[in-house]
């Protein structure tokens, strides 16, 4: 039988069921802000079957300081991709940079299959997978000092104004992802919403642990491969805007 983890409860946003009752105590301990929402994504049979059989690539949460030379058995420059999606770019940089360990950390289910999958397909050794919140796996698993690189790739942009709070790229998360870096390790964004750009340069500029790379906007770094969809924006003459800052 395929058994499939589950993510905790609380971590669904926007609910009726996480809505109080008038009748309900209000006086409970108050939920982080995520976010993400998550949402019943259809698995496929070899999305279940990819996570069937690649549990040796997937880390379980846990409230304590990973080993990561144990868990890679190896030592290596080791980076975090923060919300890999269907995982086609995690796969693209990890066959690229077969010197280095990759982190990913998704929240979704399908995501997770899809990119063991290809991990499967490509023979690919140098990644794993955390399959839990972004926040607490980098506040309570990642060693300060510890990591080459950080990676967050088209992130919700939260477009309405009202929810612009649920945004990852905000100065407190900003700043413990800088602390979690080695000196010279670089954080590198990338989103296609204009305003989130200009957001995300701003917060991280704001950072006194960090320095740009460039005036403003980076060019795309070679090692992020435009996808499908980032191509067919471009052809439309959409934008696309990478940031990446290393730490001082």
């Amino acid at each position: 039988m395929i058994k499939i983890r589950t993510l905790p409860a609380d971590a669904v946003l926007d609910t009726p069921a996480n809505t109080p009752s008038k009748n309900e105590p209000t006086n409970r301990p108050h939920q982080p802000i995520r976010s993400y929402v998550l949402r019943q994504g259809r698995l496929s049979p070899a999305q279940a079957r990819a996570i069937d059989e690649g549990q040796s690539l997937v880390i379980p949460y846990a409230a304590d300081l990973l080993d990561v030379h144990a868990a890679f058995g190896r030592h290596a420059p080791t980076v975090v991709e923060i919300g890999f999606g269907m995982g086609h770019a995690t796969a693209d940089i990890a066959a690229l940079r077969t010197d280095e360990n990759f982190i990913g950390i998704e929240v979704h289910t399908p995501g997770v299959g899809s990119l063991l999958k290809m991990l499967a397909e490509r023979q690919l050794t140098n990644v794993r997978v955390i399959q839990h919140d972004a926040v607490e796996v980098m506040t309570s698993m990642i060693a300060d000092g510890s990591l080459a690189g950080v990676h967050v790739f088209f992130p919700d942009p939260w477009p309405k104004k009202r929810h612009h709070k649920r945004r990852l790229i905000q100065p407190a998360f900003t700043k413990l992802l800088a602390q979690k870096l080695q000196p010279g390790g670089y954080i590198h964004c990338a989103t296609d919403w204009q305003e989130y750009a200009e957001h995300m340069l701003d917060v991280l500029n704001q950072e006194s642990l960090l320095v740009n790379t460039a005036t403003g906007f980076a060019t795309r770094p070679a090692y992020r491969t435009e996808s499908n969809f980032e191509r067919r924006g471009l052809k439309l003459g959409h934008g696309v805007w990478d940031v990446v800052f290393r730490r001082a």
